[in-house]
Parts: C-alpha cells; structure tokens; sequence
C-alpha cells in the first residue's frame, strides 16, 4: 500500500511539472484585443467580433529595402492582427536586398522558424556563454532554418537577387532586440567607458559608433 500510494504521488508530481512546462491554455476561443473606446475588458466583445479580426492583408508587397542594412522586416504580430492575441503564434516578411543583411538581433519571447520563398541567404546563429558558437548555413527557395529562443541570429542576402523569407514566431509579441541599436543606440545613451571596457575600444571609436546608431 506504502509503495503505491508512492507510485501515486510520484505520477502526481510529474504531472504537475509537465503542465508547468508548457504555455498556460486560454479559457475561450479567441480573445482579439479590445480597441480603444470598446469599454475596459482586454478582449473585444464577442458579439462584435467579425472576420476582418482575424484578417491580414499585404505580405505579398515587397518592402523598401533602401536603409543602411538593406533589408526591412513587415510584422503580423497582435498590433497588426488583433485575432492573433493570446494565441501564441505571429509571423514576418523579410525582404533583404542583394547583400543586405538583417542585423544580429534575437527575441527574447519567441524561437524563430524563417522558410526561405525567394533568393540565397547565410544564416547563423550564436550559442550562450562561455562556449558562443557560432551555428551557420547556407539556404535558399524551400529551405527551412530555425533561431532557438534568446539567441543572436542573423540572415544576409549572399545573391544578386532580392531574398524573400518567412519567419514563424512562437509568440504574439515576440520582441527585437537589434545588437547594434541596443549597445551603440539606447536612450540615455551607455556611458563610454562601460564600452570601452567591454569591447576593447578606444573613445573615439565608442563616440563614432554612437553616431552612427
């Protein structure tokens, strides 16, 4: 008896770490996010939710890729798809011009799966500390390659033609955090010699990539 009522408890316990695990389980169908002057509730009154909630249109427009890194991001998050709110999933356009690149950046809520539909790109991305390797490949029209969640990636157009990619996100509001803007372009900016420090580089250096960023 001692021995099952163990064997019980111990089931007991592994069931409540399997459901902890994974994301909690929304309590409705839908919650499409409520805009303002609908009342206080987060989610949009059911009876006046319609099909255009859960509608996006314009991922087949090519995006201007004309800026410094040569590449534009077009996001189908919650803001954009209200139907999207609390399920979990949202997806991207990326458009990169002929070597372009989409700077090292990652997400802090979301692992990222990119399938390539047009051009050739170089993927990688970069462990955590202390081991930092460096994951890349090449790809192109069909390939499928994934970012794990947290981690520095990055896509450059290898090509002379312009890439077209998908990005499947596991999170509504998956959050970017471009490397470069962050360090060199945070507002109030970081003292200088926080990165001199870190990255071993003379002020005048530091100075310069403030301005750039």
């Amino acid at each position: 008896m001692a021995n099952l009522s163990l064997i019980l408890l111990s089931a007991l316990a592994l069931s409540f770490s399997v459901a902890f695990a994974t994301d909690p389980t929304t309590l409705q169908d839908f919650c499409v996010t409520n805009p303002i002057g609908q009342g206080n509730s987060v989610c949009k009154d059911p009876k006046l939710v319609e099909a255009n909630d859960f509608f996006f249109s314009g991922l087949h427009i090519a995006a201007n890729t004309t800026n410094p890194s040569g590449s534009r991001v077009t996001p189908v998050f919650a803001s954009q798809l209200p139907g999207l709110n609390t399920l979990g999933i949202s997806l991207a356009r990326i458009d990169i011009a002929p070597w372009g690149v989409n700077p090292p950046h990652l997400h802090p809520r979301a692992t990222e799966i990119l399938t390539v539909l047009q051009g050739t790109l170089q993927v990688g991305f970069i462990t955590s500390n202390p081991e930092n390797r460096h994951f890349t490949k090449v790809v192109e029209k069909g390939d499928v390659f994934v970012f794990p969640i947290g981690l520095i990636h990055y896509q450059r157009n290898i090509g002379y033609g312009n890439v077209v990619a998908i990005a499947a996100l596991s999170s509504q509001n998956p959050g970017a955090i471009t490397i470069g803007n962050a360090v060199f372009g945070a507002t109030p900016e970081i003292f200088s010699g926080v990165l001199t420090k870190a990255f071993q580089l003379d002020k005048n250096t530091i100075n310069y990539l403030h301005s750039k960023f």
